[in-house]
């Protein structure tokens, strides 16, 4: 079983950075991809951003590319999403997620969860 907690969020003016972490604990972290998901109110969940266990694959949705920066420390049980130049868009919930098994990249399916740190962007 992984338990993983998101920390970071918080309310900030548009064009402002934030970097969220998701501190994970319990087993094989560092085989596992990790994804940054949100869900803005009134929308679907949205995969913003996914890492697999060495870094060598990242994904990124459209909307996010060139502002936001996904990392891991397999040492520290820990992935990062820095955020840059923040839009009121950006708005949402922010999940952290872990994939134990996939078989296309970007994975779809992850087995473990956060509860969610809240990003509120003004304009």
């Amino acid at each position: 079983q992984v338990r993983l907690v998101e920390s970071g969020g918080g309310l900030v003016q548009a064009g402002a950075s934030l970097r969220l972490s998701c501190a994970a604990s319990g087993r094989t972290f560092s085989s596992y991809a990790m994804g940054w998901f949100r869900q803005a109110p009134g929308k679907e969940r949205e995969l913003a951003a996914t890492i697999n266990w060495s870094s060598s694959s990242i994904y990124y949705t459209d909307s996010v590319k060139g502002r936001f920066t996904i990392s891991r420390d397999n040492a520290k049980n820990t992935v990062y999403l820095q955020m840059n130049s923040l839009k009121p868009e950006d708005t949402a919930v922010y999940y952290c997620a872990a994939a134990r098994y996939y078989g296309s990249w970007p994975p779809l399916e992850y087995d473990y969860w956060g509860q969610g740190t809240q990003v509120t962007v003004s304009s």
